[in-house]
């Protein structure tokens, strides 16, 4: 059997209706895995499963909060009574907030601690709880992987999207951290890894990156001009190094951050 096989996998996508959660979904479902949609809007889950049919019927969703510890913990009860087990966990939920991102006419001082507070939940505590709850379940079971996403604005200073940067920095401590404790108290069959994907296009980014022809914003140059490979990234470029980290070829592959970012992590503008 190659050590790239999927097949009869279960894997759990939390922001599976997002632009770069969607896709990683879709891969995994043309791999043979059964995906799972988690989503805190009934409509957004009903929709991607409909549609996500059409790929293959080992598809299925819920809806559940991951910010709120007993909505997936009722969730992780239901997923583990229907499928008997979880082997996959990517924890693809996370965003930003106007009041967390300091605008051109702002200073630091500006920020929304509110928002920044919110985003942090999101982006960090929207992963840990989501690992501790479905965590449990792989622990029982002695095996599973988690995936985290990253970003290029945890290893660089990234103007304006201060409490962004700050969430994903933490996500990057933490699936070190996390891949340790596993490791050493579950076996090396438990592993938890991260993508930190360079600039793609999504919903919440779109405005800031590009105008309404199409044409790249100051920003949207600004960081074309910074990325080796001249462009931005499409979401199933980010499919290779998925694969990789969900399947046995990295079955000793723990604690790492892969990026996925056309150069922009090695370049330093000279």
């Amino acid at each position: 059997m190659s050590l790239f096989n999927l097949n009869n996998k279960v894997a759990l996508v939390t922001g599976g209706g997002g632009v770069l959660g969607g896709s990683m979904a879709e891969y995994l479902l043309q791999q043979g895995a059964t995906v799972i949609i988690l989503h805190y809007k009934e409509q957004t889950v009903t929709e991607t499963v409909e549609r996500m049919s059409a790929i293959s019927t080992k598809v299925d969703g819920f809806v559940c909060n991951v910010v709120e510890k007993e909505s997936m913990q009722t969730t992780a009860d239901a997923i583990v009574e229907k499928y008997g087990q979880i082997d996959i966990l990517i924890n693809a939920a996370g965003g930003n907030m106007p009041g967390a991102t300091i605008g051109p006419d702002q200073s630091f001082f500006d920020i929304d601690m509110g928002d920044f507070k919110k985003v942090v939940d999101l982006n960090l505590f929207g992963s840990i709880i989501p690992s501790i709850v479905f965590g449990k379940q792989m622990a029982k079971q002695k095996k599973g992987v988690i995936i985290n996403i990253s970003s290029m604005a945890s290893e660089r200073a990234i103007t304006r999207v201060a409490g962004y940067s700050a969430s994903k920095a933490a996500i990057d401590n933490y699936t070190k951290w996390l891949s340790v404790e596993l490791a050493l108290k579950y076996g090396d069959g438990l592993r938890v890894n991260a993508i930190a994907p360079g600039f793609f296009i999504g919903n919440q980014n779109r405005r800031l990156l590009l105008n309404d022809d199409g044409s790249y914003t100051t920003r949207g140059n600004t960081i074309i001009n910074n990325t080796p490979m001249k462009r931005f990234g499409d979401a199933d470029e980010l499919h290779g190094a998925l694969h990789y980290l969900c399947s046995d070829a990295s079955k000793f592959v723990t604690g790492i951050t892969i990026p996925v970012d056309g150069g922009f992590s090695a370049f330093s503008g000279v």
